[in-house]
């Protein structure tokens, strides 16, 4: 069972009130990743994307093969 949230860090501490499904759970595992960074970098990646030439080709390719059925409307 898996619970996936953001919470608001307040002073550098944070809270975190589970869910009923892990009511009796004796461990559970946390993973803590900076949300800001993660999509500050998410979206570096994108930018860089849009120009690389391998990435585009792959487009390209997924586009031609599912350009026969695209006006199958």
């Amino acid at each position: 069972m898996s619970h996936r949230s953001i919470y608001e860090v307040i002073d550098n501490q944070l809270i975190i009130h589970l869910p009923k499904q892990f009511k009796n759970k004796m461990k559970v595992l946390v993973t803590i990743d900076d949300v800001t960074d993660s999509t500050a970098t998410k979206l570096l990646l994108l930018k860089q994307a849009a120009t690389d030439p391998l990435f585009l080709a792959d487009v390209e390719a997924v586009r031609n093969d599912f350009s026969p059925i695209d006006n199958e409307g």
